[in-house]
């Protein structure tokens, strides 16, 4: 979406409610009702399947009305990331740590919920206000702390990109059970594909099979959201540290 064309989405996310088509029939279809329809059906088939077609018919009525509401996908799309992400949770204060381990918990059970939001949260386009308000959360524990306007963001953007990551592993792994026991997590289902390869070229691959042995010994297997985040505010930490002593 190009800068010219991003003027319909920011005046459904953004301005007032539409009145409704001038003339036709009132189909009493709403934003809000026409985004948790396009949910619905990339929660069941993916973001795909949520064509302006599909969302018409979910809703009974044809392309052309629901045209006169959405001027069409991106704008669809827009609308439903703005209905599918959970509101950020409030900010009360406290330590930065906590608040930005809890904004990374929460925005990963955002992304569990509802897995198409990994693919429609990419790229250049219009948020609405309950995405920046996430943005802000994060932003706002930060406040104070020493780092600049761009490193704040930074920071956000770098636990965001974890956390997708995570969200990724999880969809991917998801996607592709098959054989695995229910409840398993990606972890354990790359150990035992791994395993099943070590058994017969473990020789080759000596540090990745103590790796793997150490894992099973002592567990540790599924804890990278923890780990990751924890390793992300220690580097943080020790930049706001360096920066307090002048550094």
């Amino acid at each position: 979406m190009t800068s010219d064309q991003w003027g319909p989405a920011v005046r459904l996310l953004w301005g007032p409610p539409p009145a409704g088509p001038a003339r036709g029939p009132k189909r009493g279809l709403t934003l809000e009702g026409i985004a948790r329809a396009g949910i619905g059906i990339a929660d069941a088939e993916g973001l795909g399947g949520a064509s302006m077609q599909r969302v018409a018919a979910e809703l009974a009525v044809t392309k052309m009305a629901l045209y006169r509401y959405v001027p069409g996908k991106a704008e669809l799309v827009a609308l439903m990331v703005e209905e599918a992400l959970p509101e950020a949770a409030p900010s009360p204060g406290g330590p930065w740590r906590e608040r930005l381990e809890e904004w990374a918990r929460g925005l990963l059970e955002g992304l569990r919920l509802h897995p198409w939001l990994l693919e429609a949260t990419v790229g250049v386009r219009v948020m609405g206000p309950r995405e920046l308000e996430w943005m802000e959360r994060a932003i706002a524990a930060l406040d104070g702390c020493g780092l600049t306007g761009a490193e704040a963001m930074d920071a956000v953007v770098l636990l965001a990109g974890h956390v997708r990551g995570i969200a990724e592993q999880e969809r991917a792994a998801g996607a592709g059970a098959g054989s695995g026991a229910a409840g398993e997590g990606p972890d354990a289902r790359l150990a035992e594909m791994l395993g099943e390869v070590m058994r017969t070229h473990g020789e080759r691959f000596p540090a990745l099979g103590a790796a793997l042995a150490s894992a099973a010994e002592h567990g540790g297997r599924d804890e990278a959201l923890e780990f990751g985040l924890g390793r992300i505010l220690d580097g943080l930490e020790l930049l706001m540290t360096r920066r307090a002593d002048g550094n």
